[in-house]
């Protein structure tokens, strides 16, 4: 799902985005958004154009906007590019990321705080697990994210979740078991609607994932590695060689701003659990 909004807007402050339940046939789609998503709100700002291939959303001072996937899906490699808004986008946000539903919902999210003309966006990422997330690490990203299109990816699997731009790994999850206060230096920096409106593009959505539907799903009993070729099932047990772990820690290094494992202020009682394995994880 994705969805762009303003952080000072708490009635949709909570709006969804990519929405994801990932299972076990494989579907590698390249996606048209038309055949592939759904708007979901924003009263026509959000807009499909270029015969499927592009979508915009768009925010203004009266809505945002939002889209969704058309499938579920239970594990996969899910790859979006994105050129962000421009110019002054303090307190705006753009997302995209898998969800499931229901007040105990999981959730993996890559955000996009905006900020004022010449500061850097905010790369912000969580991962939610039975409704609880507080799991968020924040990143500057190495170029400009509003001058071209860039591929945000999420790799999801039964063992990790990976966190790729442009296909180098920012952020590694191993399973073990309010946004607008992380927009624009927590707030302190308003919206200015003389610049609306906002706008943010998506495009070359591509999913290799099995499509969860009424209670199954379209991959074979046994793990999609074993039933596919490495290059459409390899994700369902792939993990970071020795060169995507350098090129990860030379991103956390450089361009990390926030880990929550490692703010040990906010967690005065301990770390969360999956912190004691690595401060990466």
């Amino acid at each position: 799902m994705a969805t762009i909004y303003s952080s000072s807007s708490l009635a949709i402050s909570t709006a969804l985005i990519i929405t994801v339940v990932l299972s076990f046939l494989m579907a590698a789609s390249a996606g048209n958004f038309y055949q592939d998503f759904d708007i979901t709100w924003g009263d026509g700002r959000g807009k499909i154009l270029n015969n499927g291939d592009l979508l915009t959303l768009s925010l203004d001072k009266a809505s945002g906007s939002g889209f969704q996937s058309k499938n579920e899906y239970l594990f996969g490699k899910i790859d979006m590019q994105l050129k962000l808004v421009p110019g002054n986008s303090a307190g705006t946000v753009t997302a995209y990321y898998l969800s499931s539903q229901g007040p105990t919902h999981d959730e993996i999210d890559f955000e996009f705080l905006g900020n004022l003309s010449g500061d850097p966006y905010i790369l912000h990422t969580n991962v939610f697990s039975q409704g609880k997330g507080n799991r968020e690490q924040q990143f500057y990203l190495w170029f400009d994210p509003t001058a071209d299109f860039h591929t945000y990816s999420i790799l999801w699997n039964p063992q990790r979740i990976i966190f790729s731009v442009d296909g180098t790994p920012i952020r590694e999850f191993k399973n073990s078991e309010s946004i607008d206060d992380w927009a624009t230096r927590g707030g302190l920096v308003k919206t200015d609607w003389s610049k609306a409106s906002f706008t943010a593009s998506y495009k070359n959505f591509y999913a290799n994932a099995c499509i969860w539907s009424s209670g199954s799903s379209s991959c074979s009993s046994t793990s999609p590695s074993s039933t596919s070729t490495s290059k459409n099932g390899g994700w369902y047990s792939q993990e970071l060689d020795s060169t995507s772990q350098d090129r990860m820690k030379w991103v956390q290094k450089n361009y990390m701003i926030y880990n929550y494992c490692t703010d040990t202020k906010r967690f005065p009682q301990g770390l969360p659990p999956e912190c004691t394995a690595t401060t990466t994880s």
